[in-house]
């Protein structure tokens, strides 16, 4: 759970989110961030609230964690809005990120 708090005020600024309103919110989005970032890379789940987490790792659980909370009705509505591609991009360099720090011995 450390984890998760000490995250939570990265992908808040990454949001330009001041309020507490979307905390609880929040903290879901990023537990599904870095679970997704542990299968991903082929570790077990909990791995990173033993271990560091790799910068590269951290601004891709940032990354996504603020997509879902920008797209959590499903669409590409707020800051993807413009253009379907966005939402999309955002996926390719989360794991391009995640790559980096990926343990392909597995």
């Amino acid at each position: 759970m450390a984890l998760i708090d000490d995250l939570l005020p990265k992908v808040k600024a990454n949001l330009i989110l001041e309020h507490g309103a979307d905390d609880d919110l929040l903290k879901g989005f990023i537990r599904a961030a870095v679970s997704y970032a542990e299968s991903y890379q082929h570790l077990p789940a909990g791995s990173y609230e033993e271990t560091a987490m790799p910068p590269t790792t951290e601004q891709a659980v940032i990354m996504l964690s603020s997509h879902f909370y920008e797209s959590r009705d499903g669409s590409t509505a707020g800051f993807f809005a413009d253009s379907v591609q966005a939402g999309q991009q955002v996926w390719d360099t989360v794991n391009l990120l995640l790559r980096l720090d990926r343990d392909w011995k597995v």
